[in-house]
């Protein structure tokens, strides 16, 4: 295809990254379009392939997600016109509405965030067959690639490996960039106005308010915007909570047993460098702990999976993974994971985290792993199927953690013990003895 015309200005595509600070795709995308003295469009696209049905025969993104979702772009798109700029918001198939609209405004340059997932990385191949400029910046991880010590396509496959590795050579991710307070001009307003009627935005779905939530997003302090996050992060370390983290955060109810960073990272409201730096601040402060290095413990595994995604690419979504050994041949128990899938699988435990699950768009990561690991080994189910359903579910689901969690627990990953086992009925007695969870939920 013929190249759009090149330096008629800039389009920056927000991604996994609605956040003005700690946003090197932003700072980047302003840069050039100060440098070539051009305007720049700030842009979400509402995916509408996202609401369709998966292989699986289910929505493949449930309300709950589009919520928190739509209320990450809204506290961006505040913000930005606040500043005096705008965010287009469009909806359909990105490879089909940036291309119309860069014809539109007669400019070929796109800056977005580099996601390494499948889904994601062909969306940018077919952009730039239309041809289109696409400048992806990475930034999701708390290092940038030329500061790990090995090549990314190195990177040890086991966690524990790559974590000392890392830490040998001294870990130190870069401060957080500032906050954006400045953007370029916008197209001419005629522009905008013609884009406007033909541009939409789907219906946005309030949370659910139940009183129950581990994550109670339906309350101003979880709104699922920039904002609130940087303020929860701020009231997390003011408590002194980071010295608790590793003695609660395997609770199952109530706000406070874990940082509950995790839904804000995954719509990326909230940077791992800037919770990183939070910590930091903290033991500085406050004291190192051994609690304070599991936070940092976490953001770590939390980035191996993206380098895992940065290596091996779809290999992370095939049935038998990265693993050699030979997958065992058998029919996906369909019914099974119906049972597993509406929490009615006549195990309290299970039942109970599939029901929170389904109502409230998040549960606890003790009960991902043991919800996980029932379908796996005690329903003998398809461990794509679950992962499938986590993405549709979860309010926090990020591609990285997900995919990388069920290969781990199905012993299709980088598990040097290979497939877990979590046994239910020992799980109780260790996390819900007096039967206050399940009693909860059912």
């Amino acid at each position: 295809m013929t190249p759009l015309e090149s330096n008629a200005g800039v389009v920056f595509w927000f991604r996994n990254d609605l956040r003005l600070h700690d946003n090197p795709a932003l700072q980047h995308a302003i840069a050039l379009a100060d440098r070539q003295r051009t305007w720049l469009l700030p842009v979400y696209v509402h995916d509408c392939a996202l609401q369709l049905t998966s292989p699986w025969g289910f929505v493949r993104t449930s309300e709950h997600r589009m919520a928190w979702s739509a209320m990450a772009m809204q506290d961006v798109a505040q913000q930005l016109a606040a500043l005096g700029s705008q965010l287009m918001q469009l909806t359909g198939e990105p490879t089909e509405v940036l291309p119309a609209l860069m014809r539109h405004l007669n400019t070929s340059t796109l800056v977005c965030e580099d996601i390494a997932a499948p889904y994601e990385q062909a969306h940018i191949q077919a952009l730039k067959k239309y041809g289109l400029e696409v400048k992806t910046v990475w930034q999701s991880t708390l290092m940038a690639p030329e500061q790990l010590p090995f090549e990314p396509n190195n990177v040890p496959d086991v966690f524990s490996s790559f974590r000392r590795e890392v830490e040998r050579h001294g870990f130190t991710p870069a401060q957080p960039l500032p906050a954006v307070t400045r953007l370029p001009e916008l197209p001419e307003q005629a522009a905008l106005n013609s884009l406007t009627t033909r541009s939409s935005s789907p219906s946005t779905c309030a949370p659910l308010n139940d009183p129950r939530s581990a994550f109670p997003w339906s309350q101003a302090e979880f709104h699922g915007g920039e904002r609130a996050a940087l303020a929860h992060l701020a009231h997390y370390c003011s408590r002194g909570l980071p010295h608790s983290y590793k003695a609660t955060r395997n609770g199952l109810y109530g706000s406070d047993y874990s940082t509950k960073w995790s839904p804000w990272l995954a719509t990326g409201a909230l940077s791992a460098r800037q919770a990183w730096a939070a910590i930091q601040a903290f033991e500085a402060q406050q004291g190192a702990t051994e609690s304070t290095y599991w936070i940092g413990f976490e953001l770590l595994w939390r980035d191996h999976f993206r380098w895992l995604h940065l290596k091996y690419g779809e290999r992370m979504y095939w049935q038998r993974g990265l693993s050699d050994a030979p997958l065992q041949q058998r029919a996906h128990n369909a019914r099974g994971f119906e049972r597993w899938r509406t929490g009615q699988t006549g195990h309290a435990l299970i039942d109970a985290g599939m029901r929170e699950l389904n109502v409230t768009g998040y549960t606890s990561n003790r009960l991902r792993q043991n919800l996980a690991s029932y379908l796996i080994h005690d329903l003998r189910c398809d461990w794509r199927a679950g992962a499938a359903w986590f993405e549709s579910q979860l309010i926090d689901f990020d591609v990285y953690n997900n995919q990388g969690n069920w290969l781990y627990l199905s012993g299709r990953g980088t598990d040097p013990r290979g497939s877990r086992r979590f046994n239910p009925d020992k799980q109780v007695l260790d996390y819900d003895a007096d039967g206050t969870y399940r009693k909860l939920w059912l």
